[in-house]
């Protein structure tokens, strides 16, 4: 019989969907005051996949990736979610100008957080839901059929490569 054991913590990732560079740039540094440290980011590239964010962040948003050095224990999610959630509100004077997905990276998957409920989610505590988004399989992440397509494409899950390489060697060392 297998024993119960504490998981490896895992890396912190969060996606800034912004209305321009300036407004990400504003954003990744309120989420280093909170979190520390991101050495694995990636930069503000256009965002072409949806056109839902548009009356927040307007016509021609960015996307970019902030990946924390510090790991976390996988139970912090919601609290990071709900923390999330309040700065998008508080960063511009209670006008959202940047959408921010907090997730985690594992060795075997990354996980995105999210406050609503759909059949491939499941429910963690305090409103917030925990979704598997990529999973690793011959050297790569795969997206579920359920991965939203811009998480799905090539750009993300090479940056995603990216992080795991350098978690790889924190829980290695």
């Amino acid at each position: 019989m297998g024993q119960p054991g504490k998981p490896a913590p895992v890396r912190l990732v969060i996606g800034l969907l912004s209305e321009s560079n300036q407004h990400a740039k504003i954003a990744s540094c309120a989420l280093e005051e909170l979190w520390g440290s991101a050495s694995k980011n990636m930069e503000c590239i256009p965002f072409t996949w949806t056109n839902y964010y548009q009356s927040e962040v307007g016509d021609s948003p960015v996307r970019s990736f902030l990946s924390f050095d510090a790991l976390i224990e996988r139970d912090t999610l919601p609290e990071i979610k709900l923390k999330t959630n309040e700065l998008e509100l508080t960063l511009f004077e209670g006008k959202r100008r940047v959408n921010l997905d907090p997730g985690y990276l594992t060795l075997g998957q990354f996980f995105l957080a999210s406050v609503k409920d759909q059949r491939q989610r499941v429910y963690i505590r305090d409103g917030i839901y925990i979704e598997p988004t990529l999973f690793f399989q011959n050297e790569e992440y795969r997206p579920f059929p359920w991965t939203y397509r811009d998480y799905a494409s090539p750009e993300y899950r090479n940056y995603l490569l990216d992080v795991r390489q350098e978690y790889y060697g924190q829980i290695r060392s």
